[in-house]
């Protein structure tokens, strides 16, 4: 065991590792003696691609379906059957029936004790007037809702409970109402869709109260333009009562660019100051305020040159992609600190291109190895089944890329230029050359305002920066100490421990509202339609994919063992079904449909008088059944995954061939692949990273301890993110895939410097790796977090999950970075470059 550690300790590992250093180094140099072409040719080509900008407008896709549900999800497949067999009949309109949401408007109006007196009813269908009456203006043209109605048999399309008390207040207290179903003009009627917390009579199951009355106002969808005006105007008219319609998520989600777009001012100036006052130096010559300015340039060509890019050709725009500018100004902002470091290391009286070679020589390896990783983790997040992680993945990955390419040239130019200034000896600010020898009675406050160029005459380098000094001299020799190294396996043994904790507690699905901005009228409407109607939650339908004989007893006993099949489900309440109703029917007429002949002869006159189950049939050219559909009942008794889950496992188990669909199932379907499509997403990256690491780290040791780091952080975030009330979604995996990336970033730093030590001795090593990199480790951190702080206040639910969780991807990986990694290096004294 040992001789095999020692051969992962010392096996040749650089052979890209060299050539890339070198690579690097030389263009180090070459930059540093061309600075200007290297200053201008990125302004130049940011301000040609930025023009993409131009198109943004257009290139905006934030369909709530398109986006956020899965790309192939079966749900799609199961709707375009439905469609296909079962097309809705726009004059006979049935919500039932709809294969989509609809286009409707709806309010519910709630009362602490009972909806269902006279005053209440009367405000209520003073209400429903109000609305059907509402005259909206189109083309210089009114119209009213009568204009625009779904509708049935010629009629509007009306709500049950307004036509069961014939739109008077006083005959409520004439009909004894049953729930959750009413008979109706021979007709049952789902009450339950009309009356939310109801209270019943034990003996009859008579309604005696109820707290909330919900009405709906189905419109044709033939003029979009036209509806959506006449929706509008609906907003604008309720108060004192929760509404929503058919587009108020939609309308909701596209208000989220204005919201956002003031917290980009904010971040960026926090970002300056907190770059500016890392970066101040008390030497007027050596500070590194344009240095630090230039950091947080670059964040701003990358974000133009990539979003340019794309935005060029025709990539669509996702509200998530707004999201990506806070993560690459944390990243720039990170190799920034990482260079300006390596920078300081370097011999101060060589000219300017050796000390740049050198920088590079030192940093860029470290900065490609964390690029590669970002723009990896990215990128084949673009595998994802969703179209808004794939579209995020895809900006944020050629941000990367970007990002590294700018900062490797243009802020490699200004360091360039600033070190030539240096090389004069001239001040940060005024340009004007500083004698090496002020005079001595020149005041203090002239001393410190115009003092410079001094040098550390031991090292022939920078002045040491206090932090790095705090990191020589006090953390790194406190953290090799044993017992601090045992305390800080208890505190990772915790810490992993709570994770995993964590991790069992994981909730699974992205709640629809939670699109919606906090303060929106719609979040109102949610929490009342979850208070008041939950209980009974949808009625899904069932196709039957093959023909069968109806009138045949064997098919009879097979499709009934299939309906018992599902009522048995603990979720299904009951079943609807024409076939029933059919048989019912002809009981009551004593009419035998037992036969071919009689059932078809029969059918027709029962159709007749039940229009509606017309659509529920799908006849051949020859009037034979080749499908048809029933519908049952749901209650919520369990998850809406285990209900999915059932329904369609149910729907297989049969041995009719059956299909299982309701609108909601799209949004669903992310239920079923969204912890697979995380976990492979993970392992996949997660693998590419330790390959990454092998390459770039010359030591196999090491780099499976970045791998280590890798899995670590990850299992903390989702862990952490779970006790913190965050739902593995859509969203959040965004910011999954993006962790992968960047929980290896720090770990990668101390573990190449760690392994490019020239010291022998292992404490040594971890001790000369937090001292060389420890500050701008934390720097990088601290920014990065200061970066995406503002997004906490945010009004969104999408951009508070990215802070979450990058809180925790930064601190955790911090932690690895600076405390768990160190340790663990020390603990097998074999990880050096061969």
């Amino acid at each position: 065991y040992k001789y095999l550690l020692k051969a992962m300790g010392k096996c040749h590992m650089d052979c890209i590792e060299r050539p890339l250093s070198l690579g690097l180094e030389k263009l180090g140099h070459f930059v540093g003696c061309h600075p200007w072409w290297f200053f201008i040719t990125p302004l130049v080509l940011s301000a040609g691609l930025g023009s993409g900008f131009y198109f943004i407008t257009d290139r905006m896709s934030n369909d709530i379906e398109e986006q956020f549900t899965p790309v192939n999800g079966k749900a799609k497949m199961e709707r375009r059957y439905i469609q296909e067999n079962f097309p809705e009949n726009n004059s006979m309109f049935s919500n039932l029936r709809l294969s989509t949401d609809g286009t409707f408007a709806t309010f519910i109006a709630t009362s602490d004790s009972n909806v269902l007196t006279v005053e209440s009813l009367q405000e209520i269908l003073d209400l429903d007037r109000k609305v059907r009456t509402m005259v909206v203006s189109f083309d210089n043209k009114p119209f009213e809702y009568v204009n625009l109605c779904a509708r049935v048999e010629g009629n509007c399309y009306s709500n049950d409970i307004l036509d069961i008390i014939d739109y008077t207040a006083s005959n409520i207290d004439l009909v004894s109402l049953t729930f959750p179903w009413y008979y109706y003009k021979s007709q049952r009627v789902a009450l339950y869709a009309s009356l939310g917390s109801v209270k019943l009579n034990k003996e009859n199951s008579v309604v005696e109260s109820a707290q909330a009355i919900q009405l709906r106002y189905y419109l044709q969808e033939d003029n979009k333009t036209k509806t959506d005006r006449w929706l509008e105007d609906f907003l604008n008219l309720l108060s004192n009562v929760s509404y929503s319609t058919s587009m108020s998520m939609q309308w909701e989600i596209e208000k989220f660019p204005d919201a956002v777009t003031p917290l980009f001012a904010i971040t960026y100036t926090i970002a300056i100051t907190f770059s500016i006052m890392s970066c101040w130096r008390l030497d007027n010559v050596t500070n590194k305020v344009w240095v630090a300015y230039g950091g947080v340039f670059v964040t701003a060509l990358t974000i133009l040159s990539s979003f340019g890019m794309l935005l060029l050709i025709g990539q669509p725009f996702v509200i998530t992609v707004a999201s990506c500018p806070f993560m690459i100004l944390g990243i720039g902002i990170d190799d920034m600190f990482i260079m300006v470091s390596c920078w300081q290391r370097t011999n101060f009286f060589d000219r300017v291109p050796k000390r740049l070679a050198d920088t590079y020589k030192d940093a860029a390896v470290s900065i490609t190895i964390t690029t590669l990783t970002d723009a990896l983790a990215l990128f084949l997040g673009y595998t994802s089944t969703f179209h808004s992680v794939q579209a995020f993945c895809l900006y944020g990955g050629l941000s990367v890329v970007f990002c590294y390419l700018y900062n490797i040239t243009f802020l490699g130019a200004l360091m360039a230029l600033n070190g030539q200034r240096e090389e004069k000896n001239r001040h940060w600010f005024t340009c004007s050359v500083i004698p090496y020898d002020l005079p001595s009675d020149k005041s203090k406050c002239f001393t410190f305002w115009c003092d410079g160029g001094s040098y550390d005459p031991k090292t022939n380098m920078e002045k040491m920066h206090p932090m790095n000094h705090f990191f020589k001299k006090f953390y790194g020799p406190f953290l090799t100490q044993k017992w601090i190294k045992l305390c800080v396996l208890v505190i990772y043994a915790g810490y992993l421990a709570v994770s995993i904790y964590g991790c069992y507690t994981l909730e699974e699905g992205l709640d629809i509202s939670n699109l919606a901005l906090d303060g929106s009228y719609i979040i109102d409407y949610y929490d009342d339609q979850s208070l008041h109607f939950s209980e009974y939650s949808l009625s899904v339908m069932v196709a039957v994919k093959q023909p069968l004989h109806y009138w045949s007893e064997d098919d009879q006993k097979n499709l009934s063992s299939c309906i018992d099949n599902f009522e048995n489900l603990n979720y299904v309440n009951n079943t609807f079904a024409w076939f029933l109703s059919f048989q019912q029917y002809a009981n009551a007429a004593s009419l035998n449909i037992n036969s071919q002949q009689a059932f078809q002869r029969h059918l027709p006159e029962f159709l007749d008088r039940s229009p509606m189950f017309r659509q529920d049939i799908n006849f051949t050219s020859d009037n034979e059944i080749q499908a048809s559909r029933f519908f049952i009942q749901i209650v919520n008794e369990t998850s809406t995954k285990d209900t999915l889950i059932g329904l369609r496992k149910t729907a297989e188990q049969c041995e009719v061939k059956l299909l299982v669909y309701h609108p909601a199932f799209i949004y669903f379907d992310q239920y079923t692949v969204i912890l697979q499509d995380t976990i492979v997403t993970i392992l996949v990256a997660a693998v590419v990273m330790l390959v990454i690491s092998l390459m770039l780290i010359p030591s196999v040791l090491c780099s499976l301890w970045v791998a280590f780091a890798i899995c670590s952080v990850i299992v903390g975030v989702m862990g952490f993110m779970a006790l913190w009330g965050v739902n593995l979604d859509s969203i959040s995996m965004i910011n999954l895939v993006m962790c992968i990336g960047f929980s290896v970033d720090f770990s990668a730093h101390i573990s190449y410097s760690f392994v490019s030590s020239s010291k022998d001795d292992v404490n040594e090593k971890a001790q000369d790796a937090v001292a060389h990199l420890g500050y701008p480790v934390l720097q990088g951190a601290v920014s990065t977090i200061l970066g995406v702080v503002v997004l906490s206040i945010s009004a969104g639910y999408v951009f508070r999950t990215f802070f979450k969780i990058m809180f925790l991807v930064i601190g955790f990986g911090l932690f690895h970075g600076l405390m768990f990694i160190p340790v663990f290096l020390t603990l097998f004294g074999i990880c050096r470059k061969c």
